[in-house]
Order: structure tokens, then sequence, then C-alpha cells
């Protein structure tokens, strides 16, 4: 059995040599390179554009504007087609504008015979602009007569939900009730292969475009939709991804390389710089209101809240992002009233779009650092309170109103609380919390989050299987690997259910829209869970035609054989063995009366979607005079259902916890209020924690076996994100006893806090 074994990835060996070609490895012969002219004001018209000097270089093949491209508005978020128009995106985007609604939008694009001749010849078109109003804070945008962004108003979208019982009457009932508001900032996913894409016509009809995409599928038919044509005149390939993170689950240069292609009937490229990576897609600010109301033992009677998310200048994933974020908030403390209320608000800003976690990590961060608060209230261990709230399996949802089969925080937690020695590190901290120099916290923090996009969206896996001539299993999956591993467990799928062993598993990485079964993408930690079921289907639909082939060979009943470990063998006494699947498939390719190529394909629609939850324990120590804090331990656990291979879970887990440290006390982009510009759009002066910035992650699962998973998983690959930054916050309060409710916690944060707390002496 493949599954649960820690398997080494099977593209491990060709990306650490370097052999695993990317989109810029397969660029065509004459390729021109495309090089955009962004806007230098945040919010403004084009009034006039001298594009004589640019299009008099030596080497410039054109300059587009927004006059020369299709006037059709598109939505470039990366979700399934909604057939329902309520749950449509956002269409607000046209290929080049001369409405700029933020400090590097779109105006022009120059193509050249090479990219240094494009970026000369940016450098030489003149624009004059009609500058309007900025807006950055998107409360100010909400007001009435606010600067209107785009023409139906600032608020892309308003929705709330309440369930679980009558949320004011609850909080008048309850013996302490805490609130508090919460701001997280605008971040950056900092994938290391920027965003990269070229297109080249197949033909004088169709064109083909080669692009670092998470959603190759969705990214045919926007391209389509932003072009007014067919989707099947627009073919996708996706070869390995450098990481997304979901900066690539927008279609971001698609449909302007396929548009450049196709006017122009050469092949073209565009790469942006790390710069324009950096504000081409960014996480959601968001400042959350929350009030909750506790019983005197620490059962959590209701939970308030009220989101505001900061999409920037174009809606990309627009409200979804909060609506998803909120929707969280269920089935983590089941037995509690909720009402959650969020807006979507329009601003100068560059474009906020999905990154991982996709709207919980604020959520989640407002929502533990409540419960932080209400453990001091109550003078409780937050453990303890978190512990009496945690939902059990077979909990209702009270959104959903289904059980969930499944819930593990509970365990999670008891598991943590003895492997991370929390009660002993917590008396062991109080010691260190009256030195002026250095003092030690600890800190816990809870998630949860769903395994796909059901019941919003369509859930539609599709996996081919075939038996090569040599007895090898070829898979093809729609499903995307873009660095997560993904590849390797769905191989491990369908060799556990063929009896194979793993070397005989073939994947094909590469996505090719014209010949790769349907699949969205790879989005909410959706893919073990949706793709799962296809796998099974297609490996049990294989290994039947498998065994009624041997059935011709042999002239027993297929009943009366079975597959192991790569050979054909009486189901009775296996050690019968009758022939290897090598002479199987050598039989059924070339025998000249019987058999034929063995192939399974299935398409499988998932209608559950199964929460995982876990939690975070984290021990800080804090240099007070530097105002500097220091992560010395982590401890993740994580119920994900069936860990399908260890080694991948664990590197997850541990990159989500990297992303979680840097989210709470180094990251953000910094905006001038005044003008929108980012300031520090570069891996320099944008602060990520290095290796020496990270402790030893520790990681531990709580296995639970999700009857809805076609194997007992449950997603894995934003959740280890999403608790980090909470239970930071919370260890920085307990060894500082001082309480912030934002992050990053800088230096230059931390400063003000300590020193008005009287931590840093007189001023």
């Amino acid at each position: 059995m493949s599954i649960g074994q820690p398997v080494k990835r099977l593209d491990a060996e060709a990306k650490v040599t370097g052999r695993a070609r990317y989109t810029e490895d397969l660029l065509p012969t004459g390729i021109l390179s495309a090089v955009y002219i962004r806007s230098t004001v945040a919010h403004g018209r084009v009034l006039a554009m001298d594009l004589s000097a640019a299009l008099a270089l030596p080497g410039v093949e054109a300059v587009f504007t927004h006059a020369d491209v299709p006037k059709l508005l598109y939505a470039p978020a990366g979700h399934p087609y909604s057939l329902d128009p309520e749950h449509a995106d956002v269409a607000d985007r046209l290929l080049l504008t001369e409405h700029v609604r933020f400090h590097g939008d779109e105006i022009c694009v120059v193509v050249a015979r090479d990219e240094l001749t494009a970026q000369r010849a940016a450098a030489l078109v003149a624009v004059s602009y009609e500058e309007l109003p900025v807006l950055t804070d998107p409360r100010e945008a909400m007001v009435d007569g606010a600067p209107a962004i785009h023409p139906d108003g600032n608020i892309v979208k308003q929705t709330g939900f309440s369930v679980g019982g009558d949320v004011d009457a609850l909080l008048a009932q309850a013996d302490v009730v805490v609130e508090g508001e919460y701001q997280t900032p605008v971040t950056q996913h900092c994938h290391m292969e920027p965003v990269v894409a070229h297109a080249y016509m197949e033909d004088m009809d169709r064109i083909t475009v080669v692009t670092s995409t998470q959603i190759p599928h969705i990214c045919r038919r926007v391209v389509g939709q932003a072009l007014g044509m067919d989707w099947s005149r627009v073919r996708i390939v996706k070869p390995y991804v450098g990481g997304g993170f979901g900066a690539k689950q927008d279609v971001l240069l698609e449909p302007m390389v396929a548009f450049l292609a196709w006017k122009l009937g050469r092949p073209v490229r565009m790469a942006l710089n790390r710069e324009e990576s950096m504000i081409t897609r960014t996480r959601h600010a968001m400042r959350i209101r929350t009030k909750a109301g506790f019983s005197r033992d620490g059962r959590l009677l209701v939970m308030d809240m009220d989101a505001v998310s900061n999409t920037g200048g174009y809606a990309s994933h627009g409200h979804s992002v909060v609506s998803a974020g909120g929707g969280k908030l269920c089935s983590m403390y089941p037995h509690a009233a909720v009402r959650f209320q969020a807006a979507t608000v329009y601003t100068n800003l560059p474009i906020a779009g999905a990154m991982r976690g996709y709207g919980s990590p604020q959520i989640i961060f407002a929502c533990e650092c409540l419960l932080e608060d209400a453990a001091r209230a109550l003078d409780m261990d937050p453990l303890d309170l978190r512990l009496i709230n945690a939902g059990r399996p077979g909990d209702v949802n009270p959104r959903s109103g289904k059980p969930i089969e499944t819930h593990g925080l509970a365990d999670c937690l008891r598991l943590g609380r003895d492997r991370f020695h929390w009660d002993e590190r917590r008396a062991a901290t109080q010691a260190t919390q009256a030195d002026p120099e250095k003092r030690r916290g600890v800190g816990v923090a809870c998630f949860s989050f769903n395994s796909g996009v059901y019941p919003v969206g369509v859930e539609i896996s599709g996996v081919r299987l075939t038996l090569t001539q040599d007895g090898c299993v070829t898979l093809q999956a729609g499903a995307t690997e873009i660095g997560q591993g993904a590849d390797t467990v769905f191989a491990q799928m369908a060799a556990s259910v063929l009896d194979l062993p793993l070397t005989s598993m073939r994947v094909v990485s590469t996505q090719d829209t014209d010949v790769t079964p349907f699949d969205p993408g790879a989005f909410a930690s959706r893919q073990t869970y949706v793709v799962g079921p296809a796998v099974k289907a297609a490996a049990l639909e294989l290994r039947a035609k498998i065994l009624d082939h041997a059935a011709l060979m042999t002239g027993y009943p297929a009943p009366a054989l079975a597959l192991e470990d790569g050979f054909v063998v009486a189901a009775r006494r296996p050690s019968r063995v009758f022939m290897s699947l090598n002479e199987l498939a050598l039989d059924a390719y070339y025998h000249k009366e019987r058999g034929g190529q063995l192939t399974a394909e299935r398409s499988v629609k998932t209608r559950s979607n199964a929460p995982s939850f876990g939690c975070t324990f984290v021990e800080v120590e804090v240099d007070i005079p530097l105002c500097r804090v220091r992560v010395t331990d982590m401890l993740n656990v994580h119920d994900c259902g069936v860990v399908i291979n260890p080694i991948t879970a664990r590197g997850q887990a541990q990159g989500g916890m990297a992303m979680g440290i840097g989210w709470a006390l180094y990251e953000e982009l910094l905006v001038d209020p005044r003008t929108a510009r980012v300031r520090n759009n570069n891996l320099l002066d944008y602060k990520m924690p290095t290796f020496l910035d990270l402790p030893d992650l520790d990681v531990a699962f709580v296995q639970t076996a999700e009857p809805s998973g076609g194997f007992g998983n449950k997603s894995l690959g934003e959740p280890p994100l999403l608790s980090p930054g909470p239970a930071i916050r919370n260890a920085i309060w307990d060894a500082t006893g001082v309480k912030a409710d934002f992050i990053p916690l800088t230096p230059k944060a931390l400063f003000p806090l300590f020193r008005d707390a009287g931590l840093l002496g007189p001023r």
C-alpha cells in the first residue's frame, strides 16, 4: 500500500538538478517580447500618450493602447464558471485602460524584438494624466460622496449571515462580553518564479498560451471571454510552476499575450519583473470588529463579527475572499451562535486577490485574538478555554446544517498540550516576565478550513489512467502540480488501488487543455480531497479491465484473479503468479486478435466539503529594549484526515508555518497613504523571514478517517498558515503584558506599545 508511506516526491530530482522545464524554458524561436507601460498615478485618466519616439526606435514591432484592444470587460478571477449570475465574478477589467485605478495600472504595451528594446521604448512613451482623488482607506471609500473608483460605486459587495440563535439577545445574556477591532496588512505571495507567459498561433485560427498558472482550464475560458472568441480556440499549456500561493489563481498575462500573438501573427512573451509581480496581486488587508459573549464557565455563546476587506483597484476574487473566511467560523466552535457581516471595497491600492488561506488568515486572526482576550477576562488558561468550546465528531455545523463527521480539534489541542509541554512552559515563562531585557511567553491558536469550494462552486475533477506497453501506468489529471506535491500523492493513490509499486507509476505533470481531463485547478486546498475520488474511480475501472484481459489470457474468470505488486495472481492463493503486468500489456497491445490499449478515464463531481482542523503552539522571546520578537519554538498539530504522504504533508505544514511567522512579524507592503504608491515592492525592502529567523518547526498529525474523502483525507495545503499569526500575538501578550490588535508586530510597531506600557523606561 502506497497510502501513508513517506515517499520521495516524483519531481524532486528533476527540480533540484535543473532538469525540470518551466515556461521560460519553452520559448519558441523568433519570439517577440512585450512590456507594459504602467500608470505613474494611482487614480486618474489618461489624457494623451505620445508614442512617436517609441515607434521610431529600431526593433520595435508595435505599440498598443486602450484604443486598440477589445472593449470587453472581463473577470480574471480563477473561479469555476457559475451558471448562477449571483455567483458570477465581477467583470471590471479591460486589457488596457484609460481610467487608471492603482499605481501601476496597465495603460499601454510595447512589443519589440527583445525585452531590452521593449523596455527602452516604454521609457520613451510620454503620458499625461488628469489626476483624481486617491483613496487608500476602505472606510473612507464607503462614505457617501466619496470619489467613485468604478461606475457602480466603491462597494464591490456586502453580505452577511446569522445562525445558531438571536445574537443580540445572547450578547445581552452573556456573563462576560469581550470585543475588539483587529487589523491585518497587505502582503505578497513572493513565489519564486515570477509571473510569465508566452503565446503563439497554432494555425490561422487557434492560439496556444504557455503559462505559469494554477488554473489552466479556467484560464482558457477567461482568455476567450477577454478576447471575445470561442473558448475552444484557446489552448493553455501549463508546464512546471515555480510556486503560486494564489497569485497565479488569477488570469494575469495570458489574455494580453494571446491578443498580441493573434494581432501580430508571431510568438510573444511577457515576464513581469519582481517589482511588477509584487503589485500584481496581494493579500487583502482587513479591519475586523468582533464581539463575543461567554458564560462564567467559559462556554462561547455567541460571536458577532463585522469585516471590511480592501480589494484595491479591481475586484479580482472580490467579495468571495472575506465571505469564504467568515464561513470557517461555524465549524471550529459549532455550539456558538454566529453573526458575520462583511463588505469588500474598492480603493486605489494594488489589486488584492487569492492568497494562501483565502480570507481565513484574517478572520482566524480576529477570532483567536478575541478568544485570548476572553481567556484573560475569565481568568482561564487559554488552552482550556478552547478545549471547552472545540467541536466534537458528529457536531452539526450551524450554517450548513450538516454533521461534521471528523472533528479532531480537541484531540489536536490535547496532543499539542503534551507534545509542547504547555503547562510546564507556561509556568516557566512566568519567571521571565519581570526581566527588563528579555522575556518569554507562550501562545496558542486554533483554525478550521474547508476542503474545496462546494457548495458555492462546482467541484469537478477528471483523471485518465493508461496501461503502457511495458506494464507501467501513466496518470493524467487536470488538477495542477504547482510545487505542493500533488502529482506524487495522485500516483500514491492510483498505485494503492492498482496494487502497483510506485516505481511503475508515471505522472504527466504538464496540463494541456486540449488533451488533459477537465479540472478547475490548484486552489482551496481541494486537490487531494476532490481528485482522490476520480483517481480511485479510474483506478478501479482500469483494474477491472486488466483483470478482464488476464481472464482472456489465462482462461480463469476475472473474479478468480487479483493484482499484487505489479503481478496477476490467484485471488485466493496470491503465491500463484500468472504473469507480470509487462507481459499482460504486451499481449493487450500486440496480440493479433484480442485486447487493445487499456485505459480508464473518470470525471467525478464532489458534493461534500469536509473541514480540517488544527492548532499552533508557540514560544517567543521578546527583546524589550530592541522591541524585537524571536520565535524559539513552534508546533502545528493538524487533523487533515488520513495523511497520504508524511514527507510532503510535513513539508506543507512547515512551509505554512514559515509563512505564518512572516505574516505575524515581518511582512507588509508599505503604501503611501497620500499617493497609494508602494514603497517596498522588491525583495530587498520587503522583509521575509529567512532560515536564520525560523526555529525548528515541529509538526504532528491527528489522523481521522474522513468518510467523504476518497482515501479518508481532507485539506492540508493552506491550513498550516492560519493559526501561527494569532498564536504569536498571544505569546507576545503573555511575555510582555502588552496587547496588540494588529500585525505585523515589527520593532517599529512594538516600540510605541512598549513605550506607552512603560517597558522602555521614562520617555
